[in-house]
């Protein structure tokens, strides 16, 4: 059960040490015994006269334990850099200040433009479902007394008989230029703040929620990045027969230039390119819709000479980007054949996953586009055998290991080369798989974007 009044906060982090004392020792109450007056009697104990200046040293030391909870707190929070995280610290910051065991954000701006959502404290996803169908009015409501609160929304007694809890202390969130929705704590037993943490909280809150609003901007940027990221690639993969396609990708926070294509080609062919332009933002994505659009015409025209696909993209990077470089592959697929003919620039060789064996294909050592005046380099054909797998990706799916390259080559040479069998008829089984591998969710995520093409042969 949660102490309806915490005499004194220490903060969320245990080492931050609670002060000795904030209230003044009362004084020993006299002992009994006979009156001065009787026989044998002798006068009764007096208290000390209290040493001058120990109230004021007590108020002192009182606000320097505030001063010191709420600068840790607020510290903990402008460390956070994403959304997701800040919410989750100002729960139980929130949550050690007004003596609260469960909680709930939720994030509803007022402008309309999201991103709405709601973020539990001590609550399961059953429980925030059950909350979600309490009216906003009446759960957002100030402090209040479930078991007495008159008027209360049948629902939400309800909802709060199930969840067990007794009371709540809801505070909006609010900055001078605009409103981002509100916090609720929940306490197991009837309880609610003291005067005194209801002041501590309103000031962590308004530094909070300022470093809110900031990543509330950020987290939008990143969403428009990303969408306008999805919105130049293609948004489904040909049917192309004698081949199957699969694509994972991954956009960083900052949003990067990476793109893939897969194009049919006439003599029923197959064009596959990967790509990533420098540089990140919305200059990176732009430049790379340039160059995928520009891709996709050369290879109409010449798709056949993967060598000349790149040539020209290279000049027109020079003469339209010439503060850009970017890495490229660019491979001419016949399905029937099972036959490749690709080549890069600047970029990581193709991986090739057989039922026997998974190799790197050998492919000649280039420059990226636009770092040479001229740029030139020899094209590689292989053979795929029936059943194989040949994976093109970008430099992001390395970096993002966090290992030296020669270490991420060698752990995606792995990840493939443990594909299982039953998986490997699949593409879309086989890029999850090294993915799953390469990058677990509880890895970080890293600010590179991902590519991941995987082509079937049957």
């Amino acid at each position: 059960m949660n102490a309806p009044h915490p005499p004194k906060v220490a903060g969320i982090d245990p080492t931050v040490p609670t002060p000795a004392h904030t209230v003044a020792p009362a004084p020993p109450a006299p002992e009994a015994g006979p009156a001065p007056d009787a026989p044998g009697g002798t006068p009764p104990p007096v208290a000390a006269p209290e040493a001058p200046g120990s109230l004021l040293q007590d108020r002192l030391a009182g606000w320097v334990s505030d001063l010191t909870t709420l600068h840790e707190l607020t510290e903990r929070m402008s460390r956070t850099t994403a959304l997701p995280a800040a919410l989750d610290e100002l729960l139980r910051a929130g949550a050690a200040l007004v003596g609260a065991r469960r909680g709930l954000v939720v994030l509803e701006p007022g402008d309309g433009l999201g991103p709405r959502t709601t973020v539990g404290l001590g609550l399961g996803r059953a429980d925030l479902g059950h909350i979600e169908t309490v009216p906003r009015a009446s759960l957002l409501t100030g402090t209040a007394d479930l078991l007495a609160e008159p008027g209360l929304d049948p629902r939400h007694r309800e909802v709060a008989a199930r969840l067990g809890y007794a009371a709540s202390h809801a505070l909006p969130l609010a900055t001078d230029r605009a409103h981002l929705g509100a916090a609720v704590w929940l306490y197991d037993e009837p309880a609610a703040p003291d005067e005194h943490h209801r002041h501590l909280i309103a000031l962590y809150l308004r530094q909070a929620t300022e470093h809110l609003a900031l990543l509330l901007e950020v987290e939008r940027a990143r969403m428009d990045t990303a969408v306008l990221t999805e919105e130049l690639l293609p948004s489904r993969l040909p049917r192309v027969p004698g081949v199957q396609l699969a694509v994972r990708h991954r956009t960083g926070p900052r949003g990067g230039g990476d793109w893939y294509d897969a194009l049919p080609l006439p003599d029923a062919a197959l064009g596959l390119s990967v790509g990533s332009v420098t540089g990140s933002g919305p200059g990176a994505v732009a430049t790379m819709g340039r160059l995928r659009a520009s891709l996709r015409a050369y290879a109409v025209m010449e798709g056949e000479d993967p060598v000349a696909v790149l040539s020209d993209l290279e000049l027109l990077l020079r003469l339209t980007e010439p503060a850009r470089s970017a890495t490229a592959l660019f491979a001419y697929c016949e399905p029937a054949a099972r036959r490749v003919t690709l080549a890069g620039a600047g970029h990581s060789p193709p991986l090739l996953v057989g039922e026997r064996r998974t190799e790197y294909v050998e492919t000649s050592l280039s420059a990226p586009l636009g770092m040479l005046a001229c740029w030139e380099a020899p094209s590689v054909e292989f053979g795929v055998q029936p059943g194989g797998t040949v994976l093109l990706y970008t430099d992001g799916l390395l970096r993002r290991t966090g290992e030296a390259m020669d270490r991420a080559f060698a752990r995606l040479h792995a990840a493939a080369a443990g594909v299982p069998r039953a998986l490997r008829a699949d593409p879309g089984a086989v890029a999850d798989h090294v993915l799953a591998t390469l990058l677990p969710e509880d890895s970080a995520a890293g600010d590179e974007d991902v590519v991941l093409l995987a082509a079937r042969f049957d």
